[in-house]
């Protein structure tokens, strides 16, 4: 008999980042995915390639988003461009609503820098909403994986990266590799409840996990 496969909502599916978690969960024995959009031509990007949509806009009422869901990553960004209302209370917004419907795991893409947004003069407003979005997520009843890289970068996957709960010098990490540790970590037994940065390192994925 074949496994039921665990439903898994992508938020910010569209993004960069999260075409890559798409994928690897289309690809996954484990996991199928729900692709959370916006706007009908992302809706229709998804649909032509067979996969689940739902409809969800982070400024707006998103409760409904997660009711068929089993777990959900949160990788969606505003770019700057609306940091309170998406990244901020965006995720705050589907945490609650992953609450509601009992969602078993929630992982959220945050960012190096979050503990203490005061040490970035660049982009403290944009590490302030973050922080304040995982620590309403720390705060909640939800079993939960925080993963925070450095800058991202569009490089081929290394499939190697470095993970410590605070890495105190600067770096990048390609979204490939992000990618593979959000769905990584999607495993119930791994990092609960954690906090932890990532950057190019040398040690496999899989088995740092």
């Amino acid at each position: 008999m074949k496994m039921k496969k665990e439903r898994v909502l992508v938020a910010g599916a569209h993004g960069t980042t999260g075409k890559h978690l798409i994928n690897l969960l289309v690809e996954s024995s484990t996991y199928e995915p729900i692709a959370m959009v916006r706007k009908e031509e992302q809706k229709t990007f998804f649909e032509d390639q067979g996969i689940e949509t739902v409809y969800g806009d982070l400024t707006e009422d998103i409760n409904n988003t997660v009711k068929n869901a089993d777990k959900v990553i949160f990788a969606a960004g505003s770019k700057g461009k609306n940091l309170e209302a998406v990244d901020k209370n965006g995720a705050i917004k589907l945490i609650d609503a992953s609450e509601n419907h009992g969602v078993d795991k929630f992982v959220m893409l945050s960012s190096m820098g979050a503990d203490d947004p005061t040490k970035s003069e660049d982009l403290q407003d944009y590490l302030n909403a973050k922080k304040e979005a995982d620590e309403y997520l720390q705060n909640s009843s939800l079993n939960y994986t925080i993963v925070r890289p450095g800058s991202l970068t569009n490089d081929d996957p290394k499939h190697q990266i470095m993970l410590e709960e605070t890495i105190n010098s600067s770096g990048s990490i390609p979204r490939a590799d992000v990618a593979k540790t959000l769905v990584g970590v999607l495993e119930t037994s791994k990092r609960n409840k954690e906090h932890f940065d990532i950057l190019s390192g040398n040690n496999p994925i899989s088995e740092i996990l």
